[in-house]
């Protein structure tokens, strides 16, 4: 698997596996996480734009996934209820994380590269969203509070902070 940045002619491949995402979240449960739109293309063109989109790519180079990876600090995570984070130590976050679904491995993938380049990292996803809390504490992500995006709904919001030498281990 590689990962590199987006690209604007992935635009159209990204935004497909948004839409098979939208349709996975509403069979599993969660029929209200990205809903009228969200994400955006043109978000998505933004963080293209900004560096901050990235694509996972199959060893025959088709994009089986996305994700963003963006420097803190996150203004929706100024303010967390019912806990605290780990640290207050400079993060990045990981935002829109979605697979096209034809292969397996796809976060675990994004996980490693993601702290290849950084050592703290945020995540939040939304309560019904039960695969991706199953996905974030298998990967030793640690439930800190709850946060709330821009339009004032809540989010359960992670934290994990590795060394170095954890990030070579390989997952259990």
């Amino acid at each position: 698997m590689t990962i590199r940045h987006s690209l604007l002619h992935d635009l159209d491949t990204i935004m497909d596996i948004f839409a098979y995402a939208r349709q996975f979240m509403k069979a599993h449960g969660n029929p209200n996480q990205w809903i009228n739109g969200y994400p955006s293309a043109e978000l998505i063109r933004q963080e293209i734009n900004n560096g901050t989109s990235y694509v996972c790519e199959n060893e025959n180079k088709e994009i089986t996934g996305t994700f963003s990876f963006i420097p803190g600090e996150d203004p929706t995570y100024a303010r967390i209820d019912d806990g605290n984070w780990l640290n207050d130590n400079p993060y990045y976050v990981i935002h829109r994380m979605a697979t096209n679904g034809r292969q397996k491995g796809i976060a675990e993938a994004c996980f490693k590269w993601c702290f290849d380049h950084c050592d703290n990292i945020r995540v939040d996803t939304h309560h019904d969203n039960l695969v991706m809390q199953h996905i974030l504490k298998k990967h030793g992500f640690r439930q800190c509070g709850i946060i709330y995006t821009h339009n004032g709904t809540s989010r359960i919001a992670y934290q994990r902070t590795v060394t170095k030498k954890e990030v070579s281990l390989p997952a259990e």
